[in-house]
């Protein structure tokens, strides 16, 4: 459990982009990289070059003290300060008879810790080290037979350049690469968008000409494949449709020399029993075409989907329907508006054959428009709300032949509705009745 609460936890902060996360795998690298190297940097040579630079200090020190001892006399004094400050950076003063306090040096860093070894090493006599109290100086005192020698020395002594140097080298160097590296992917990541925009204005009807194909190999390899098959499945929406019109159109010939053949014959029960099965083939080819027309080439346009919803619902008013409608403003989204309508149109007669009340709501909902259908109908069993989708397919209770149509009026909602990259669900309706659901994305 505790291991998978940190595989989320980790998954919530991951960036959820291609880019974001090629970055990431190539800056965890080079981070670890230069993490690794300044460790090894500062335990090795940052180590050696402090101690060599303390020892160097140390080593000074000692020589001057070396050199009072030797030669004691105060002109001689005069000549040793005038060669420290003038070959080793230190300004010295001799306090005589003064007494250094018996508290032995506390370091407070790998600098002082170096230092004070050294001058263990090579004065060997009491000393004591301040490097706080003055900003550019270090003072060191040690403590002679007649007296205490102070030394100041600048910093530079103690610290190398090359540490601050190789910090902006490693810093500047990690940021050059950091930005080569963000431009190469963006580079990369382009081509890998537009097929993702391409392939969502597919699915949503738009059309989507042909693009260029550039990128990587297998960006190039996965544009191919979405072209050839959205011309496929283009081909094959044409064919059906082909099909459909053609099949409609044929049998319409044959349906109205029999009507007309009904007419000129004697009225009777077997006439009118014809006349009724020719206007229900009628029906059926009507709504065969409505299928066709629905997948035809009608051009997307940008539609106030308000203004749409309005003329249908004074288009079911027309026919006696109690319809009610609400949208939110203007709701302009890109949309082949007859094919939509059609949609629309066919819902809003589905649910006027079982319902005496119908309400219809629109408006926007994060990035898409939700249109909502409700009516005070007997509904559908849950059961049997994704059947009623599929083509031909007709309720047995209620919604038969007699009251509903062939099958086909649903059908051709969803179509529409997912032809333009939208959803649709059957729920049951506060109302008592049936709910449709659409989302439309914007």
């Amino acid at each position: 459990m505790a291991r998978q609460s940190l595989s989320l936890l980790i998954k919530r902060f991951l960036p959820k982009s291609l880019l974001g996360r090629s970055l990431l795998i190539i800056v965890t690298p080079l981070v670890l990289l230069q993490v690794v190297s300044a460790i090894i940097f500062f335990e090795t040579h940052w180590d050696k070059v402090t101690l060599r630079l303390a020892k160097s200090v140390a080593g000074d020190a000692a020589t001057i003290v070396t050199l009072l001892r030797r030669f004691p006399e105060p002109e001689n004094r005069d000549w040793i300060f005038y060669l420290a400050e003038r070959h080793m950076e230190f300004r010295v003063r001799f306090d005589e008879g003064r007494i250094l306090p018996n508290k032995p040096p506390v370091p407070d860093g790998i600098l002082e810790v170096m230092l004070i070894d050294s001058l263990k090493s090579f004065v060997n006599k009491p000393f004591s080290l301040d490097t706080t109290s003055l900003e550019r100086d270090v003072v060191i005192e040690i403590q002679l037979a007649d007296g205490v020698l102070q030394i100041l020395t600048t910093r530079k002594r103690l610290f190398s350049s090359t540490t601050y140097v190789f910090v902006i080298w490693m810093v500047g160097t990690s940021l050059i690469l950091f930005a080569v590296a963000m431009i190469f992917m963006r580079n990369q990541v382009k081509p890998i968008r537009r097929l993702a925009m391409a392939a969502d204005d597919f699915g949503k009807g738009r059309t989507v000409e042909t693009f260029k194909l550039e990128g990587a190999t297998e960006v190039r390899q996965a544009a191919t494949a979405f072209l050839a098959m959205r011309d496929r499945i283009r081909r094959q929406i044409a064919q059906r449709t082909d099909m459909l019109s053609g099949v409609s159109h044929d049998l319409r010939t044959p349906l109205t020399r029999m009507k007309l053949q009904l007419e000129m014959l004697k009225a009777s029960d077997d006439t009118e029993a014809l006349k009724e099965d020719i206007g229900e083939m009628e029906r059926m080819l009507e709504g065969y075409l409505a299928f066709a027309r629905g997948e035809g080439g009608e051009k997307p346009e940008m539609t106030d989907l308000s203004s749409l919803l309005l003329d249908v619902a004074a288009q079911a008013r027309r026919r006696d329907a109690r319809i009610d409608l609400h949208t939110e403003g203007r709701l302009d989204v890109t949309i082949r508006p007859n094919s939509f309508r059609r949609g629309i149109t066919n819902l809003v007669e589905n649910a006027m054959r079982y319902a005496e009340h119908i309400s219809i709501r629109a408006g926007v909902r994060g990035d898409a428009i939700e249109i909502v259908i409700d009516d005070d109908g007997p509904g559908i069993p849950e059961e049997q709300r994704t059947e009623v989708f599929r083509p031909f397919y007709r309720l047995e209770t209620s919604r038969n032949q007699g009251t509903g149509g062939v099958g086909l009026g649903l059908s051709i909602a969803r179509d529409a509705i997912q032809g333009h990259g939208g959803e649709i669900r059957l729920d049951a309706s506060p109302m008592g009745g049936l709910r449709v659901w659409i989302r439309l994305p914007l």
